[in-house]
């Protein structure tokens, strides 16, 4: 599978970026905390050109705990300044403003030592569609002040917001995919947590990806959840996993002509109930 994806609006999004860059003091890249690796735009170094940067892993509280702990220490190692949040439990955005102060600390101490009154941060929030950048605004804002949804590419332009008592200046900005995913797995783990839209790929072929792996590393609440029996012996046998599948379908009701299982609406329920949370905290892949 290779996923070429690069609509207009995401072209206009990049050249905006870097036409902003020179008003820019930092810069918040939000990925998906289950998936932070996947979820991190592979162009979006060379689209800040250096700029100073916090990698705020979002989402934290619906990710496995211990694996984010993993991608702190990993992010560290690579010198990069990262921190879990739940923009939509508000968990950790309050620290936002002073990460962003410890971050342009020198910037900061050489303006006040000239004598001038620091003026507001400006901060830019990048990531790609549906990782929560608007609801982080919103959250930072105290207001619902950037359009949100569940589903990605609800925001389509820029614009500036002043946050936390006139201290910072967000520029929200468009999702940005990338134009092509050379790994397929990418791909796949980007489509089950819903930052790719559905129509892109088959359904099935996702939730497959999604229950394949969930039967490696989070059996125990598949298993719970859908009151499943014996984990599949072969995970690298197709029909196991489509095994899995119909065993979920049948426990909710998909049932078709014949009394076979309708794998496309079990594939829609199965991702419906894990993209809700119905299967506790997970992650999509691990540093190590």
């Amino acid at each position: 599978m290779t996923i070429q994806w690069f609509p207009g609006h995401m072209t206009k999004a990049r050249r905006q970026i870097q036409e902003k860059l020179k008003l820019i003091d930092a810069v918040i890249e939000l990925v998906d905390a289950r998936l932070p690796l996947s979820s991190r735009n592979p162009m979006i170094d060379e689209i800040l050109q250096g700029k100073p940067r916090l990698i705020m892993l979002n989402k934290s509280d619906l990710a496995d705990p211990e694996v984010t702990r993993e991608w702190l220490a990993y992010f560290k190692k690579n010198g990069h300044t990262a921190f879990p949040v739940d923009s939509y439990t508000g968990t950790g955005v309050k620290d936002i403003p002073n990460q962003i102060k410890l971050l342009l600390k020198e910037k900061i101490d050489k303006q006040i030592a000239k004598g001038m009154n620091p003026r507001a941060m400006r901060v830019l929030i990048v990531g790609i569609p549906n990782v929560g950048k608007s609801t982080l605004i919103n959250r930072l804002a105290g207001r619902n002040i950037a359009a949100t949804g569940d589903r990605p590419g609800v925001t389509k332009g820029q614009q500036w917001i002043k946050v936390a008592g006139g201290e910072l200046e967000l520029l929200d900005t468009p999702g940005i995919l990338w134009p092509k995913f050379e790994d397929q797995n990418v791909g796949y783990r980007l489509a089950v947590t819903g930052a790719i839209k559905e129509e892109i790929l088959n359904v099935e072929d996702i939730a497959f990806f999604a229950i394949k792996y969930f039967a490696n590393y989070y059996w125990d609440a598949m298993k719970e959840r859908f009151e499943l029996k014996e984990r599949p012996a072969d995970l690298e046998n197709p029909d196991e996993i489509v095994s899995v599948m119909e065993d979920i379908g049948r426990k909710r009701g998909c049932i078709i002509s014949g009394g076979r299982v309708d794998l496309e609406k079990a594939s829609s329920v199965f991702l419906r109930e894990l993209r809700a949370g119905k299967l506790g905290r997970y992650s999509m892949e691990s540093p190590y």
